[in-house]
């Protein structure tokens, strides 16, 4: 991909800045607040991303899981962390972890 700057500059391009998934697996969860840790080696938040996808239908007791990033961890949680009345979340996402530089 290239950017080009309102001044006709190019900004990015391929050789400064890429992405690249560096991690992608399904993540299930069943029941009770948990969290799961997947090794990302490199990886970390000032030069990462993780997200989370739904791979299929969501029924109306599904909430989306959560991601953190921390150095050479991909942590998916199936609650929002930092609130205690939150809600379970159950079934299967597919993490993707991206690097970026």
């Amino acid at each position: 991909m290239r950017i080009w700057g309102a001044d006709g500059a190019l900004q990015i391009d391929e050789n400064s800045f890429t992405i690249r998934v560096v991690l992608s697996t399904l993540v299930t969860f069943t029941g009770g607040k948990s969290n799961q840790d997947f090794s990302v080696p490199g990886v970390g938040p000032g030069n990462g991303a993780a997200i989370v996808v739904p791979i299929g239908a969501y029924t109306d007791q599904q909430m989306q899981f959560e991601t953190e990033l921390i150095d050479n961890v991909a942590r998916v949680y199936n609650h929002t962390r930092g609130y205690a009345a939150s809600t379970i979340a159950f079934g299967t996402m597919r993490l993707i972890v991206m690097r970026f530089s």
